[in-house]
């Protein structure tokens, strides 16, 4: 018998089970730094795998060496940011590998990490989160072994993962110098278009698309043009790790906002208000330490843009990628608008 409209269960919306969503929900950046300083941590003695990158200079990942070889782990997980369970999963998946290939490296084994409201959601949602992040995490040719679970009133899913890369040939915040284009490898706008989704239910199938892409193609492009600074965008926004990354360098960043790209639908959600409270703080957090010079509102708003899975932001030039602005000598601010 064919259920009437009124008998059909209405799809779970697994976004309105959060507060925030995706990397939207991060704690600020000024304030997690003011929790995290002075605890960087010694040189451990007699240690056979020296801290090649650790929490100094706020990068993707931590990096230690073992026998030559460059061991990458980082660990990153969210709240929904889409209300499709497996499209949330590959969208999760996809932003955890990604501060591996933003270090310069290849995932190999990843571990799940799933906070779920067992009594407020079926378990076979769960599932297909799972499922989700199992088939990204298959197409980079990471193991997935299994993982960790609790039970937390909020739905919250990702990875931590581990991989492997040259310790000669590593991608790092800290190492960009003045004269050096920035190539972004995927548009803005990923953050503006999943809160109005949040809000209004609408998808955005190419926001789908470009968060559960794989950052793989880019790190090797990067790497070949011979880069070795670079960092992944993603919740503090293309102006808040271009903050971090000239402060690591000790450069000037010079953004071209003309040149930035934004996926279709960005700038109309931000003019029609569906901005989210990170958004906000990242443009607040980087606020003293930029020159906007004449840039619009909505165009700050939009570089300052919480997004979940964004691109690599390389120091150098890279096929395809469109050129956004420089790295020159270090002036006044950290970051100048143009």
């Amino acid at each position: 018998m064919t259920a009437t409209p009124a008998t059909r269960q209405a799809p779970v919306r697994l976004t309105q089970f959060a507060r925030g969503g995706g990397c939207a929900c991060k704690i600020p950046p000024g304030e997690l730094e003011q929790v995290v300083a002075g605890l960087t941590a010694p040189p451990l003695p007699g240690s056979d795998t020296p801290l090649l990158v650790g929490l100094a200079t706020g990068d993707d990942a931590a990096v230690v060496t073992h026998r030559g070889t460059a061991v990458v782990g980082t660990a990153d997980f969210f709240t929904p940011v889409v209300d499709d369970p497996y499209d949330w999963g590959r969208i999760a998946a996809a932003n955890a590998l990604s501060d591996v290939y933003a270090m310069g490296g290849r995932p190999v084994l990843a571990v799940n990490l799933l906070a779920w409201p067992r009594d407020r959601l079926p378990f076979d949602l769960a599932r297909e989160v799972l499922r989700g992040g199992l088939d990204i995490a298959t197409e980079a040719g990471c193991h997935v072994g299994g993982g960790h679970s609790v039970d937390d009133p909020e739905p919250k899913y990702g990875m931590a993962v581990t991989g492997l890369a040259d310790p000669q040939r590593l991608l790092r915040n800290d190492a960009g110098r003045p004269g050096l284009p920035l190539s972004l490898t995927k548009p803005l706008g990923t953050g503006v278009l999943n809160n109005r989704h949040k809000a209004t239910g609408e998808r955005f199938e190419h926001a789908v698309a470009t968060m559960t892409a794989l950052n793989r193609e880019a790190s090797e492009a990067a790497l070949a043009a011979g880069a070795r600074c670079a960092t992944d965008v993603t919740g503090f926004g293309l102006l808040g790790h271009l903050h971090k990354l000239a402060r690591a360098s000790g450069v000037t960043a010079v953004v071209d906002t003309a040149a930035v790209p934004c996926l279709e639908g960005a700038r109309q959600a931000v003019r029609d208000g569906y901005v989210s409270g990170g958004t906000r703080r990242n443009l607040a957090w980087v606020a003293p330490h930029t020159d906007f010079g004449a840039t619009d509102a909505d165009t700050r708003l939009l570089l300052a843009d919480a997004q979940t899975s964004g691109g690599l932001l390389v120091a150098g030039e890279l096929p395809g990628a469109p050129v956004v602005g420089e790295l020159v000598p270090r002036g006044p601010h950290s970051l100048v608008l143009r």
